[in-house]
């Protein structure tokens, strides 16, 4: 039984079930959920109301439970949603990128973008957003989301109804097709996951033992930078004293200015 036959049956709790899931992390479909939805509405097996209910009451909770999370959880549950990720290295900056460019509305097309769509709500609770902003914001996103995807799903009911026929036609061959890319797909996480792996480990050094080098002969050999992102850094507020700082979100330009001659020690929130 395909995804649409099932939302003929059990719609309104499907839909629920999937863009929660998503909501909070977990990799579904839930784009895909919607489509299958929006054609359901126009084949009459389910009211579109309900359905619209149901998809952003989801994405409300989905968003409000990762949004406190990340709000008490900080950093320890941004890095569990990254281990999941493609690019480990890139996944908690690309978020905060789209928030440093955007500003708040980020939250509004979020769910558009892979890998923002995740971070983004425990994101905005671990910058200390107020949360009646943010519910408003993500509110405004979760409409446009779920609008967006119903309407597709809507107007294209006998398009996609030609290309589900034409999958039960083609028959094991496409059974064959689809297992070969679930393959494929496999083991290309596999190997990203290993590519990316030296990322999960980042060399640190103790308080003390940095203290002690500044304190010592080869203190002009060290550079102390400050890569806290535009999110967490006040600029009226204090710095490690003799540091520099600079934007993780433009540091392809800013590492350029970075001296070649010294050690250089990060330090973020």
């Amino acid at each position: 039984m395909n995804l649409f036959a099932l939302m003929a049956r059990h719609g309104y709790a499907l839909t629920f079930g999937l863009l929660l899931a998503e909501a909070i992390g977990l990799p579904f479909p839930a784009a895909l959920a919607l489509v299958a939805a929006g054609a359901a509405v126009a084949a009459h097996a389910l009211w579109g109301p309900y359905v619209f209910l149901a998809a952003v009451s989801a994405l409300l909770l989905g968003d409000t439970v990762q949004f406190w999370l990340g709000r008490y959880m900080g950093w320890g549950l941004l890095g569990f949603l990254c281990r999941v990720s493609i690019n480990p290295e890139t996944c908690i900056l690309r978020s905060a990128e789209s928030f440093y460019k955007r500003g708040k509305v980020t939250l509004v097309i979020a769910k558009f973008i892979p890998g923002v769509n995740t971070m983004a709500a425990p994101l905005a609770g671990s910058m200390k957003m107020r949360f009646w902003q943010f519910l408003q914001l993500d509110f405004a996103g979760a409409l446009v989301y779920a609008i967006t995807y119903l309407v597709v799903g809507y107007v294209s009911r006998d398009f996609l109804k030609a290309i589900l026929s034409g999958f039960h036609a083609a028959g094991r061959a496409m059974e064959a097709v689809i297992v070969a890319a679930l393959i494929v797909y496999a083991i290309y996480r596999i190997v990203q996951f290993r590519k990316h792996k030296v990322y999960r480990v980042v060399p640190r050094i103790q308080v003390q033992e940095l203290a002690a080098r500044l304190a010592s002969e080869d203190a002009n050999k060290v550079r102390i930078v400050d890569v806290r992102s535009h999110g967490y850094y006040d600029s009226g507020g204090e710095r490690i004293k003799g540091s520099i700082r600079i934007e993780p979100n433009n540091l392809e330009e800013e590492i350029k200015n970075l001296p070649k001659d010294k050690d250089i020690y990060l330090y973020c929130t």
